[in-house]
């Protein structure tokens, strides 16, 4: 070993220290984490996203774990002059599968075409390159690209939301957006400004979804309280 590498070695802390920096960042992407929350698209209003901030959030996508980075997804940008199309495209699904539906429903159907000032259709792909990487993987790669968009969107002060519906199977939606085959439309993004605030959710407890392998309840109690009080990493 090297005169250097022992020096560097004996610079070393015995127990590594967590720059301030790191920690700072850490609040601030807890925060944003945490304030993040679903705004349905009524509530949201324009101003959108500008140009610099849409490229952020979109870029923020592209930092999302991609197992053989397949790019299993992609995302289409509906802008304001395709909006009445969308909506004939809703109108017709709706239809389609239900020849009873009142002028109530179509109108509804309809509308869900405008509430968002920024409305991105979210497109996953199960056939493109290795097929060993199973649908649920780039599904989950897909979500993981979904919520940097979403987290960015907060921490640039703009509202968001999810939304899906069974528009998202019709065929008129699959031909409106030029879906090929293996590509499943998986939901819409929604985001905007928050014209009224909503009531922040309960967050579940860790021991709702946290538990150890091997170990018997009553130690995995302990260990999440230990982790909720303390912070630590078993």
């Amino acid at each position: 070993m090297s005169s250097e590498s022992n020096v560097a070695l004996h610079q070393r802390p015995s127990s590594f220290e967590i720059d301030e920096a790191f920690i700072d960042r850490s609040r601030v992407v807890g925060d944003v984490i945490q304030t993040r929350q679903t705004v349905r698209p009524k509530r949201l209003a324009r101003p959108a996203p500008d140009a610099t901030q849409l490229h952020n959030i979109l870029t923020a996508a592209g930092a999302a774990p991609d197992h053989g980075q397949l790019l299993p997804w992609r995302f289409v940008i509906v802008p304001e002059s395709q909006r009445a199309e969308l909506a004939d495209t809703f109108v017709q699904s709706l239809i389609e599968r239900d020849h009873s539906a009142t002028n109530e429903h179509v109108t509804r159907a309809r509308e869900k075409a405008y509430r968002s000032p920024l409305l991105i259709l979210v497109v996953v792909d199960v056939q493109r390159g290795d097929s060993e990487i199973d649908f649920f993987e780039r599904t989950l790669s897909a979500g993981c690209a979904v919520q940097n968009m979403l987290l960015m969107a907060t921490a640039l002060g703009f509202g968001s939301a999810l939304t899906s519906g069974k528009a998202l199977k019709a065929e008129a939606l699959r031909e409106l957006f030029g879906l090929q085959d293996g590509e499943h439309a998986l939901c819409f993004i929604n985001i905007g400004t928050v014209t009224s605030p909503t009531v922040r959710r309960r967050r579940p407890s860790l021991i709702d979804y946290v538990s150890v392998l091997g170990k018997a309840v009553d130690t995995t109690e302990t260990l999440l309280s230990k982790l909720t009080t303390r912070n630590e990493i078993p």
